[in-house]
């Protein structure tokens, strides 16, 4: 062959190539006539939250008539747990002699006692407001003008 017909060959030759499709392209495909079809999946994942917006309660409480005490307790907990989750309640003070805990117990909220306190647990997802009342009686050796700094200890789980 002549040097002169190599570079038209050449070019013929890379002109071919650009006409055969690359195994590389992507795949398409236009419908003129018939149904075409496509589906997407989507997967939203909310992470398991549970929140306390509030805990409040007196840091000091004065003595009533007699020695004990008597204070109120607000938990405010916002939880997407689809089991719900449970409040265990426990006393963190020698000064303490017995201590009863009451709340109202409606839309399947549970309390009961458990070794050291108590235990109030809630059966699903929510926003919880919970009002507690504590009476607290002062142990035998506790003057009865004496004040008592918080003694309740506040520990939440997911079920």
């Amino acid at each position: 062959m002549s040097r002169s017909l190599r570079p038209l060959l050449a070019g013929l030759t890379s002109s071919a190539l650009l006409l055969v499709p690359a195994p590389s392209m992507g795949e398409s495909t236009m419908v003129i006539q018939g149904n075409a079809g496509a589906s997407l999946d989507f997967r939203i994942i909310i992470p398991p939250i549970m929140r306390v917006l509030e805990n409040s309660h007196p840091t000091q409480m004065d003595p009533l008539v007699g020695g004990d005490w008597r204070a109120e307790q607000r938990l405010v907990i916002v939880s997407n747990m689809k089991r719900g989750f449970c409040v265990t309640l426990r006393m963190s003070s020698p000064e303490v002699d017995a201590w009863r805990l009451q709340t109202e117990q409606s839309g399947g909220i549970t309390l009961s006692p458990v070794n050291d306190g108590y235990r109030l647990c809630t059966p699903r997802a929510g926003r919880y407001t919970l009002l507690l009342q504590h009476d607290f009686e002062a142990a035998r050796n506790t003057l009865p003008t004496a004040s008592l700094r918080w003694p309740v200890q506040t520990d939440i789980t997911a079920l």
